[in-house]
């Protein structure tokens, strides 16, 4: 069967067509720079790559965009899309609610909605993808993915913050994680990897990309993630700085600065883009770094700093540590991120080794000495796969 995956994320959208069970890719488009004075569409299939600069000012035009690629313009794949028997749909925010894939239906769409607050950067655009998509295909089953879902297996002492347990049953404040899709994908390939069941892997999970987060997995499940609530938490990311003192935006909102402005500056502003003054994305920081630009080697200082700290935890947290594992666009491009956080881990028994390291870009690898008990893996992300997996078990248990 075919199932097309459409992935929304906050400035582009992805599209991925596969026959399942035997995961082969028919096709895949990416529109990059969203609502930017000039965004990229790149299509590929039949071994060929196409790129061009178009001009898409939000993620409903993307989304078409994509698919009128799929179904119109792009003729070699044309016959096998018209199959097209579901359409997978990844959502950021589905609080605690959903426990499996949701069929996207009015109810499914009310909770999406429900969640926006949570998630602004990322639950609007992708019902926004969603609603596309429904309207060009609107024979199929459209099936929702829920980042949140992998991370329901955390304890209680994991996810519940520590304020005033009537105040946060009130408001459904908790700790939630995200990046789950990435995170679930990355335990089953290591297990693979490691020629073992996801069930028998404890591991730190790290998906480093404008996202940050890292997952502490005990026997294939998540026990704790440095996201919470929102996608704020955590780790440093391109725009977003992750964990700071709550008093820094109190002093900042006593002191007249509005609610909007605190927002924007936590989402938009901060992170790497705010402590290097260059970027949000970790290459261009890299470079500049490089060229003795003194803020962005203190952006990557502090990156790979907190990276660090959150897998010594992590380790604590689940006792026993069988791979490390680096996945999304910086974690399977960035031998140095990967060198520079793992320094000084040797104690933990956590070593890379310089050679394969330099090697490991965009594919799997180990990158441990041969010597090592404990395996370093690079796996690319792949959420689009594990979506598509998703919606082929949700179809063949007869849920259509």
């Amino acid at each position: 069967m075919q199932v097309l995956v459409i992935n929304c994320g906050s400035s582009s959208v992805k599209s991925r067509t596969y026959t399942l069970p035997d995961k082969r890719l028919i096709a895949q488009g990416v529109v990059d720079r969203i609502a930017e004075e000039s965004s990229q569409l790149t299509w590929r299939c039949d071994g060929r790559t196409h790129r061009r600069d178009v001009k898409v000012e939000d993620h409903d035009r993307a989304t078409r965009l994509l698919l009128r690629m799929l179904l119109n313009e792009g003729p070699a794949v044309a016959a096998e899309a018209a199959t097209i028997e579901a359409v997978g749909h990844r959502v950021v925010h589905g609080g605690d609610e959903v426990r499996d894939v949701v069929r996207i239906d009015e109810a499914c769409i009310s909770l999406i909605e429900r969640f926006e607050p949570l998630a602004p950067l990322h639950n609007p655009v992708g019902l926004a993808g969603v609603r596309a998509a429904m309207e060009v295909l609107p024979d199929v089953p459209h099936v929702a993915c829920f980042d949140t879902t992998f991370h329901r297996t955390m304890p209680e002492m994991a996810c519940t913050y520590a304020l005033p347990l009537e105040f946060q049953a009130k408001y459904g404040i908790r700790r939630y994680g995200f990046h789950g899709i990435s995170h679930r994908y990355a335990v089953e390939r290591a297990a693979r990897m490691l020629g073992r069941e996801p069930q028998r892997l404890n591991a730190i999970t790290c998906h480093l990309g404008n996202g940050c987060s890292v997952s502490a997995i005990r026997q294939g499940r998540s026990v704790d993630t440095s996201m919470g609530m929102t996608p704020l938490e955590g780790l440093v990311m391109g725009t977003r700085g992750g964990d700071m003192d709550p008093g820094v935006l109190l002093y900042l909102a006593q002191r007249g600065v509005p609610p909007e402005t605190l927002d924007d500056i936590c989402r938009r502003r901060s992170g790497l883009l705010g402590l290097s003054g260059v970027s949000s994305d970790m290459r261009d920081v890299l470079q500049s770094a490089r060229q003795g630009n003194r803020n962005a080697d203190l952006a990557v200082d502090i990156f790979c700093y907190r990276l660090k700290k959150y897998i010594g935890a992590y380790l604590a947290a689940i006792g026993r540590l069988d791979a490390l594992v680096f996945t999304g666009g910086i974690g399977e491009n960035a031998p140095e991120i990967r060198a520079r956080t793992c320094m000084g881990l040797d104690a933990l028994r956590i070593e890379i080794d310089k050679r394969k390291n330099r090697a490991a870009v965009g594919v799997e690898a180990d990158v441990a000495p041969d010597a090592n008990v404990m395996r370093v893996l690079v796996i690319p992300a792949n959420e689009e796969l594990a979506i598509a997996d998703e919606v082929y078990r949700w179809m063949q248990q007869g849920r259509r």
